[in-house]
């Protein structure tokens, strides 16, 4: 479950980065949190294909599953609130 949360949470980074960019904003912010959210979907990707290559089921639907990803997407979350709040405070260069 986790993987498809990520999965899902990477592509709507992805689109608002690129629909900012199109726009002429350059979303830093958005496009951290959109590679931090790409790489825990590869990093699940793996894991899913060698618990199936181990004879496990592709995915893990548990709810212990599930709230993990909750916990990963409100992290990730945070760290896209984070980074827009420290960007708009002109605190650092993002």
């Amino acid at each position: 479950m986790c993987e498809l949360m990520t999965i899902g949470a990477a592509i709507a980074f992805s689109v608002l980065y690129f629909v900012n960019r199109k726009r002429g904003k350059l979303d830093r912010a958005a496009f951290t949190v959109m590679l931090m959210f790409w790489g825990a979907a590869l990093m699940w990707s793996v894991d899913c294909i060698a618990n199936s290559l181990d004879g496990g089921p592709l995915l893990d639907l548990t709810r212990e599953d599930a709230l993990l990803g909750l916990i990963v997407l409100g992290a990730g979350f945070l760290v896209y609130a984070v980074l827009v709040a420290i960007h708009r405070r002109g605190c650092a260069r993002l």
